[in-house]
C-alpha cells in the first residue's frame, strides 16, 4: 500500500474491524465493515441489505480503522483514500474473514465484498491519551 510509514499497513493488518465512507445521492454516509489486508489492497465485507455497496462500487472511498476504544495510552488511526470495486474474494480469503455476525438490524447478514484499490494512506498517532469513561448507556436516555 502506498504509504510513507509500513507501519500503517502493519496496524490496519491487527485490527478487523472500520469504517467505510462514501456518498450516497450526494450525501455523505459511512458503515462498519470488517477488512483484510491482502498485498497492495484492502478486501472489506459489509451487509449487502444496506445497499452502501452500490453506490461504492467504482467510486472513491474513505477507510478508518484505529484502536481508539482499547484504553491504550497511546491511540493510532490509519485513514485511507481508494477506488473501491465489487469483488468476490478467493475461499483463502473468506477463511480469513471468518465467521459473518449471525444479524445486522435485526436481518440475517449477507455479505458483500469490495475491494479498495488505495491512492492515499494515512497514519495518524496520540500520544499519553488520557482516560475517559462515560455513564453506561441505558435506553430510554
Amino acid at each position: 500500500m502506498p504509504c510513507d510509514d509500513p507501519r500503517a499497513t502493519e496496524l490496519l493488518d491487527r485490527t478487523p474491524y472500520g469504517r467505510v465512507s462514501s456518498s450516497l445521492r450526494a450525501l455523505p454516509f459511512t458503515a462498519i465493515s470488517r477488512h483484510l489486508v491482502t498485498g497492495h489492497r484492502l478486501i472489506v465485507r459489509l451487509h449487502s441489505g444496506y445497499g452502501y455497496h452500490r453506490a461504492m462500487d467504482g467510486a472513491v472511498v474513505a477507510y478508518e480503522a484505529d484502536n481508539l476504544h482499547s484504553g491504550a495510552a497511546d491511540a493510532w488511526s490509519v485513514h485511507l483514500t481508494g477506488t473501491a470495486r465489487l469483488a468476490e474474494p478467493t475461499d483463502a480469503e473468506r477463511q480469513r474473514f471468518g465467521r459473518t455476525p449471525r444479524l445486522a438490524d435485526g436481518v440475517p447478514f449477507d455479505p458483500v465484498f469490495l475491494r479498495i484499490e488505495p491512492e492515499f494512506i494515512a497514519l495518524h498517532h496520540l500520544t499519553d491519551v488520557p482516560e475517559f469513561r462515560t455513564a453506561p448507556w441505558a435506553p430510554g436516555q
